[in-house]
């Protein structure tokens, strides 16, 4: 048997191949078009393991997708494959019409030409899980409660918008074609192996090099924390026992103000790594103009997932941060690769441009 997995290369989907490879004799094939959030050395420990094959592509090939469908015949896709950073979406909004809408349809199509010439057992065994977010249910109130899966799907930002069309690509495959599909929302991930322009890997980051904070507006915006290697867990036990055609929402249980988040990070960072001149990092906190159309507040009702499925976090925010901050302090090889400009110019000497 195999899986096979799209993104994989990626902070959530590299995350996961580390972990499903840990835990299982199961191959896996890894496409990732390795943009520039796609990092090879993410999976440095997979050199050499026959039961990783890493293939660089499009989601959008039909022609690579299908021919590696044929070839390796997986049980199962898992879809973490998209572009996911608002900031980016915002200033350029094509690039994330053209992986999470056009690349997703793509996808689904190739998946439904493989899956049509299964067997009936095969056909029957077969699962399509896609890897999508809580920003498709937009903003709430600070009393509203957490998100469900029925609540109404109401994107602000072009990324959310494009994983809300992805979302609904998926369920009309399902429910027009019969793909056995399942879907997952998550709440805001962190963790190892995360590209550094995300809240907390920035913060470190840039705390380590002396550089300013950057809050947006008053940093009182509020989300839900989920350690990727909850989130990982999670996916494995929704591609195990989840039921076809449902959605699960995938939280951390854990709220916090995204200015409260940093100042966790600074009091971990004063403890584990000091300043030389004696004064704490919460005193490089800046304040910056908030961005369009930013979100208030995120929330995650899981409930479903661990009453259906006995699933929950193992990680508390306190736990998960702790582990992460420490990761960067010692993986600070992996963070200058990635941001010095090496890593990309290696990339297009071993792939091409």
């Amino acid at each position: 048997m195999t899986i096979l997995v799209t993104g994989g290369a990626g902070f959530i989907g590299g995350n996961f191949v580390l972990d499903w490879l840990a835990g299982f004799d199961e191959p896996v094939v890894n496409v990732d078009k390795l943009t520039y959030a796609g990092n090879l050395d993410t999976l440095k420990a997979l050199e050499g393991d026959t039961r990783h094959v890493f293939v660089r592509a499009d989601i959008g090939d039909r022609e690579v997708i299908g021919r590696l469908l044929a070839e390796h015949k997986p049980r199962a896709v898992i879809n973490f494959a998209a572009e996911s950073h608002v900031d980016r979406s915002i200033h350029g909004p094509g690039d994330f019409i053209q992986t999470n809408v056009v690349g997703t349809f793509n996808l689904l199509e190739s998946v439904r030409a493989y899956w049509n010439d299964l067997s009936a057992d095969e056909k029957a065994a077969f699962r399509f899980l896609h890897v999508s977010t809580d920003e498709v249910y937009g903003t709430l109130e600070a009393n509203d409660p957490p998100f469900s899966e029925t609540n109404t799907y109401e994107p602000n930002s072009p990324y959310s918008a494009s994983k809300a069309a992805s979302d609904h690509l998926v369920r009309a495959w399902h429910h027009t074609y019969g793909l056995p599909v399942l879907t997952t929302n998550c709440s805001n991930n962190y963790g190892p192996y995360h590209f550094p322009e995300k809240l907390i890997p920035l913060v470190i980051l840039n705390a380590l090099n002396g550089k300013p904070l950057p809050i947006y507006g008053d940093g009182q915006q509020i989300r839900d924390w989920l350690y990727v290697k909850d989130h990982c867990s999670a996916i494995r036990r929704v591609l195990e026992a989840g039921k076809v055609g449902e959605t699960y929402n995938v939280g951390g249980w854990n709220e916090k103000a995204n200015l409260d988040v940093v100042k966790t990070i600074c009091g971990l960072l004063d403890e584990l790594q000091p300043r030389a001149d004696g004064q704490g990092y919460a005193e490089q906190i800046t304040y910056v103009t908030d961005r369009p159309g930013h979100d208030r507040r995120y929330a995650i009702d899981a409930r479903k997932l661990e009453r259906e499925l006995g699933w929950k976090p193992a990680e508390t925010f306190e736990s998960g941060i702790r582990k992460t901050v420490e990761w960067y302090l010692t993986n600070q090889a992996w963070v200058q690769n990635v941001t010095s400009g090496a890593y990309r110019e290696w990339v297009s000497t071993q792939y091409g441009a």
